[in-house]
């Protein structure tokens, strides 16, 4: 028993001389990155927040063009006056003409050969060079935590459906299933806003929604918890909010294909324009809401049929739904599927308004 505990001690005694050791103050520590194609090449910054003794963080950028994301690696070590490393990323930005021309699959699979880095990781492309965002002043936090703030947040309590480096992997490896980031775009340099989602296609960004959309797209892929939404009422603006929502799939016919999909929302009125709001105008308002969630999220359907994309996933809940699958198959169908969407909406209080 004693000389079994002494080989267990020895044998963890190696192995903890094994691990390699890094200081804090010794190593600069990447907390964004970003990817952008310029004259023929990859051009990678990464961003490393400087704390200052006020206590202020400044945001410092390295910048590199290679053919490779590794290659940027190795790079901008030589111009970092202590080593680079990953394990504080947060948040990696991909410009416009890098998601669309050449895409991203390349340093996505980077990102999940590197052990350092979460699969929790934020991706967004941007609006124009992602370059550009990062070198901005957001916050006093540094730009890589106001960044993944942001996207956390919108995710959390707006309109951007949850995803993350892992998410996004598991969407791209799914068959029937197309998957998505959210859209970044620099007004100032100290405001950055969500201007939409962009949606890939093998990598490559082939559409990209405006914000405007992003409500309804959110009803038919995730839950909501929080949100607000407003309509018109007899030229009357009412304002909804605290949105709880979640949505159900059904296989109703296979020849034609049919899927029905069924919304089921709650809302609170706490803004009403008019004077008093009745029971029969809370009625009228549930049905405003009710066709316009079918009629945009009818849309939005047809508008992925026709780029040949399924970021809702029609085609993952088909083939849980058939046996021996035909993937093949389903390419020709997918256009001509019939995606009949109904919406229940029921505003559960007025407020004190009424």
């Amino acid at each position: 028993m004693i000389k079994n505990g002494f080989m267990i001690f020895m044998v963890l005694t190696i192995l903890i001389g094994c691990v390699q050791k890094e200081i804090l103050d010794d190593v600069n520590l990447e907390s964004g990155s970003a990817y952008d194609y310029v004259g023929g090449k990859i051009r990678g910054t990464a961003l490393v927040p400087v704390y200052l003794p006020n206590k202020e963080v400044e945001n410092k950028t390295f910048s590199a063009s290679s053919d490779l994301s590794r290659d940027f690696l190795r790079d901008v070590q030589r111009q970092s006056s202590d080593p680079l490393v990953t394990g504080s990323l947060k948040v990696v930005l991909f410009g416009e003409n890098l998601a669309k021309e050449n895409g991203i699959l390349d340093l996505i699979d980077s990102f999940q050969r590197d052990p350092s880095i979460g699969a929790g990781l934020y991706l967004a492309t941007t609006k124009g060079e992602a370059h550009n965002i990062l070198e901005g002043q957001y916050g006093k936090r540094g730009n890589a935590i106001y960044l993944s703030n942001l996207i956390r947040h919108n995710m959390k309590n707006k309109d951007i459906p949850k995803t993350n480096l892992h998410r996004f992997l598991f969407d791209f490896n799914q068959l029937g299933k197309t998957p998505y980031l959210p859209e970044l775009r620099k007004l100032s340099k100290d405001q950055i806003e969500i201007s939409g989602i962009s949606f890939f296609r093998y990598g490559h960004v082939v559409d990209t929604i405006p914000a405007s959309k992003m409500f309804y797209f959110k009803l038919l892929v995730d839950k909501y918890s929080r949100g607000t939404l407003k309509v018109t009422h007899k030229k009357e603006r009412a304002a909804m909010e605290s949105i709880r929502s979640k949505y159900k799939m059904q296989l109703s016919s296979r020849k034609p294909l049919t899927v029905n999909v069924k919304l089921k929302v709650n809302a609170i009125l706490n803004e009403y324009s008019g004077k008093r709001v009745t029971h029969k105008e809370i009625k009228e308002i549930e049905k405003i809401l009710q066709k316009n969630i079918e009629k945009e999220c009818t849309l939005l359907t047809k508008r992925f049929q026709s780029k040949n994309i399924d970021p809702v996933g029609y085609g993952h809940f088909v083939k849980s739904k058939t046996r021996k699958f035909n993937f093949e198959k389903w390419k020709t169908d997918y256009p001509h599927l019939n995606v009949n969407i109904k919406a229940n909406v029921m505003i559960t209080e007025s407020g004190v308004i009424e």
